[in-house]
């Protein structure tokens, strides 16, 4: 069951949070099957910007959607993320070409940045936006500071976090067939934080090496412990000489779970963007248009009829034809 965890070390200004995809992630990709579905070097970093995703929404808790994206010219010329509020997510990418084997979370630069000029953005998109209100985008490239190319997720996203948020983080992701998960620590500013114990800013070179050294903890953790170990066992391998304090963790109807947005009504607005000409010559030349979610595999087939009734103002249509929408 998918699982997420937060929790906080005593005195210091650490937190951390761990989420384990399993049922989410794994109806997620058993909906792309009917496409043929992921190769492996592919499924992982998905499942990865899944995990990676989880943890930025719940981090922040905005209220809206947060969509993570990379792309370039690589096999992999899209992948997207995107998570909601409630932590409801859905993932899809866009293959070209031969997919090369890659060792697990190291393949970033073959499989999206062949030609250097791959990007990671990170759009936070409102769900009651203000008149005039725009999405806020971040966007970072796939290189680090000398410009060599990132092969981690989890380095772009670090480094995505620094220049942001201004807080150190450290994240560690995996995935496989069965399981996305993922681990962030992250420092918290030192000033208004209740588990610090009035630790004021004079303190911060203690402090900052208590997030060094959970941070350096943090990093011995192996793809295998992250994507198979219970939490309690994966926490007290880690940290058990920190003082940790544990929170309820979110299960059930509260954890994260695979939810795709896509509807016919959602179809229908999106032909209507295209125009009734348009619409009408693919009718004309195949019998009906049929649009195909890259997120869950749902398939919408519009024929003559529905396509009469999508660009008919609800006001012209008959009242049975009202009555079914």
């Amino acid at each position: 069951m998918s699982e997420l965890h937060k929790f906080i070390f005593e005195g210091l200004p650490v937190r951390g949070m761990l989420v384990r995809l399993t049922d989410a992630w794994t109806e997620l990709l058993e909906r792309r099957e009917s496409a043929g579905g992921y190769p492996g070097p592919v499924r992982d970093l998905l499942g990865e910007m899944a995990a990676a995703g989880v943890l930025m929404q719940a981090n922040i808790k905005f209220d809206g959607a947060l969509v993570l994206q990379v792309h370039g010219d690589g096999p992999v010329r899209l992948a997207v993320c995107e998570v909601q509020p409630d932590l409801a997510l859905r993932a899809t990418a866009t293959v070209a070409g031969e997919v090369p084997a890659v060792d697990p979370g190291q393949g970033l630069e073959a499989l999206v940045n062949v030609g250097g000029r791959g990007r990671c953005a990170i759009t936070l998109d409102p769900k009651e936006r203000l008149p005039g209100q725009q999405p806020y985008q971040g966007v970072v490239p796939l290189h680090g500071d000398r410009r060599e190319p990132l092969q981690q997720l989890s380095q772009v996203l670090e480094h995505y976090m620094l220049q942001s948020e201004q807080l150190d983080t450290k994240l560690v992701l995996a995935a496989d067939g069965r399981a996305a998960a993922g681990l962030l620590i992250q420092r918290l500013p030192v000033e208004g934080e209740g588990n610090l114990g009035g630790a004021r800013n004079e303190d911060d070179i203690g402090l900052s090496e208590g997030y060094n050294r959970i941070a350096m903890l943090a990093a011995t953790l192996t793809r295998e412990e992250l994507l198979t170990l219970s939490p309690e066992r994966l926490l007290h391998r880690l940290f058990w000489e920190e003082d940790v304090r544990r929170f309820e963790p979110l299960r059930g109807e509260r954890a994260p779970r695979f939810a795709c947005r896509c509807s016919r009504g959602r179809v229908a607005g999106m032909l209507q963007s295209l125009g009734r000409e348009e619409i009408d010559g693919l009718i004309a030349e195949r019998g009906a248009a049929e649009v195909g979610c890259e997120f869950c595999g749902a398939q919408y087939r519009f024929d003559a009829v529905d396509v009469g009734e999508v660009f008919t103002a609800p006001r012209d249509q008959p009242p049975a034809s009202r009555a079914m929408q």
